[in-house]
Order: C-alpha cells, then structure tokens, then sequence
C-alpha cells in the first residue's frame, strides 16, 4: 500500500511550507497521541484564495476547493508537528465552517471538498466524523475554514 507520502507525490502535493498563523494562536496543540489543529483557510502565500461567501461570491464547486486547500494547509500543519505526514495514523474529527448566503444549505456538500481529499490522501484512516456549519462570516473574509483532529503512530 503506498503511503500519504506517496500520494501526495502523486498528486503534486507539496507540504513543505505550513502556512503562520494570522493571529495570537499557535497552529498545532500536541496531546498525547492527538494533533488538535487550529481552523485553517484557503490560503497560500499569505492570501485568501477564496474569499466571500458561498452562494453569493463563490459557487459550490469553488467552495469545494477551498475546502480542499484547507486540508492541505491542516496536512502541512499536521505534518511539521507529527515529523512528517507518514506518522500520521488517521484522521479523527474535521469541522468545516462554510460562509454562508442566505438559504444556502449545501454546507455538507462544501465539506466533501475536504474529506473526500483526506480519504483520498489516508485510505480507510482518511474517514472520520465531521460536521458542517454554516456560518455568517469567518476571519480574513475565507469562504471556508477547517478545523481537523489527527492521531499521531507511536
């Protein structure tokens, strides 16, 4: 079986770089065998690449990559703090906050962007319970923000 590693090669995937914080907080807490991540944007190179909200700005499809390219920015995190994504054992919990326009209910769908990617990325350790939520706005104008627990192989 190939490992994240692997398939992030594959895909193109680079993690080398995680994205700083934008404010007084610290982008991973260690806990045991836990990874808790802080909420991570679309962002790259220090810049919102999907801002506004879904439904009105951004269409799903574009809400579903910026759902993705959070998971990437969480992989990157995860991966510096774990000494590299292989010791990744599995995905635990991801919460996804999609800023919403009005009747835009789709919210689980705009999740998919991030989960399908980590199922793609871990295999069957890539599943996980998750919630979506939808949401007024959310920091830096981001269309979407994650927030995923890991646990770490020991």
């Amino acid at each position: 079986m190939d490992k994240p590693s692997d398939r992030l090669r594959e895909m193109g995937i680079d993690l080398t770089t995680p994205p700083k914080p934008v404010a007084a907080y610290v982008p991973c807490v260690r806990h045991g065998d836990t990874l808790l991540l802080s909420g991570q944007i679309p962002i790259t190179g220090g810049k919102v690449q999907y801002a506004g909200q879904v439904g009105l700005e951004q269409k799903l499809e574009d809400a579903q990559q910026a759902a993705k390219l959070c998971a990437i920015n969480a992989l990157a995190v995860a991966a510096d703090a774990a000494g590299g994504i292989d010791n990744i054992a599995r995905v635990l919990k991801v919460v996804v906050y999609v800023a919403s326009h009005e009747n835009f209910t789709d919210q689980h769908l705009v999740a998919n962007g991030c989960s399908e990617f980590l199922k793609e990325v871990f295999g069957e350790s890539g599943r996980h319970a998750r919630a979506a939520v939808g949401v007024a706005e959310l920091p830096l104008n981001s269309a979407v923000e994650v927030d995923v627990m890991f646990v770490v192989k020991t």
